[in-house]
């Protein structure tokens, strides 16, 4: 959240406090309401007190504005989202979560015994990465070993890529596919 949203958050959530404090007086009979009635016509009535008043109204009007209509957030915060954004000094680079999961499919479809591979990349503002990769495997596949080859294949593959921590590297396996014989008829 920017700076002026907070200002504008805090602002009107203050001036909504007083307010509601002042109608509870008001209901319960603890503060009259001719009191306020003398206190608007003063507001009204001096000049100097009047110009103030207009000019904090005007600029609540358009903070009220602008959190309303316009977006907070800016495009480098919404970057996360799709990727992770890295900076040095001799500019920005955006790697995509589509770059990172289509790294993943390769690595994965170079293992004989995996097939049907299906990726998925969740990225944090800490820039850390978890790789879900859902997989049928061979039915003569030794599965743990094969996880674990993957995962240690995944983490270094993205890590020598883009020099990114994998934190995590979750595999699902749905499914053993019978190994296809080619039976080659006699002519």
């Amino acid at each position: 959240m920017k700076i002026l949203d907070r200002i504008g958050l805090a602002l009107f959530s203050t001036l909504v406090l007083i307010l509601c404090i002042i109608m509870c007086l008001i209901v319960f009979g603890w503060v009259n309401i001719d009191f306020i009635s003398e206190i608007l016509t003063y507001v009204r009535h001096n000049e100097v007190v009047s110009n103030i008043t207009l000019g904090v109204s005007i600029v609540l009007i358009l903070l009220a504005i602008k959190c309303i209509f316009f977006e907070s957030s800016s495009k480098e915060e919404n970057d996360y989202k799709n990727g992770i954004l890295l900076e040095n000094s001799d500019g920005k680079l955006l790697i995509t979560k589509e770059t990172l999961e289509n790294l993943v499919n390769g690595v994965v479809k170079g293992f004989d015994s995996a097939e049907n591979v299906t990726t998925r990349v969740e990225l944090d503002r800490e820039n850390n990465v978890k790789v879900y990769v859902n997989l049928s495997v061979k039915e003569n596949a030794i599965i743990k070993e094969l996880s674990t080859n993957l995962q240690t294949k995944i983490k270094s593959t993205i890590k020598r890529a883009s020099d990114l921590e994998v934190k995590e590297v979750n595999i699902k396996v749905k499914d053993i596919e019978p190994v296809k014989n080619i039976v080659q008829e006699e002519q």
